[in-house]
């Protein structure tokens, strides 16, 4: 398979699903006539970042990983958002974003030296295979994850299939 073929695939499928679990977090938190700040804000463990911030990290992988491998400028995604529609937004913009870009481009940089920063100042450098498959994707999927399980840590009724496929 492609790069390109891996990349927009799995991006369309994974933020399709974060944003129908999102919506069913949003479904819930109205049942119980509960703030989205509640959800919103919540963490599964103090040094880890909130359901917002992990759905922009999911966002964020796909897209600017996209843009390195496709050697395109970089997409500005404010963290702003406060409300899940605003969250099912973004995932809609990452994935818009990420099947806009060329995937010839995508696949004829498959050697490409791919530099990105890794936190701290620090950056790390990539052959662009290993960049997507090492650092992209599993990072889009341990985000996405972790907004599944704080979602359901807090009784939203959503299950494995919701993680795999959009309802």
């Amino acid at each position: 398979m492609s790069n390109a073929s891996l990349l927009k695939g799995s991006s369309e499928r994974m933020l399709a699903c974060l944003a129908s679990i999102l919506q069913k977090g949003a479904d819930h938190a109205a049942s119980l006539d509960v703030p989205e700040a509640v959800f919103l804000d919540f963490r599964l463990y103090p040094d880890m970042f909130p359901l917002s911030r992990q759905v922009q990290i999911a966002c964020d992988q796909p897209a600017r990983g996209g843009a390195r491998l496709a050697g395109v400028q970089l997409p500005s995604f404010p963290d702003t958002e406060t409300t899940f529609a605003q969250l099912i937004t973004r995932c809609q913009e990452a994935n818009k974003f990420v099947q806009g870009l060329s995937s010839e481009t995508i696949d004829e940089r498959t050697n490409a030296d791919i530099t990105f920063p890794v936190g701290g100042g620090a950056e790390l450098t990539m052959k662009a295979d290993a960049f997507l498959r090492d650092f992209v994707l599993p990072n889009l999927y341990f985000h996405a994850s972790t907004a599944y399980a704080i979602l359901r840590h807090n009784g939203v009724v959503i299950g494995k299939r919701d993680f795999l496929r959009p309802a």
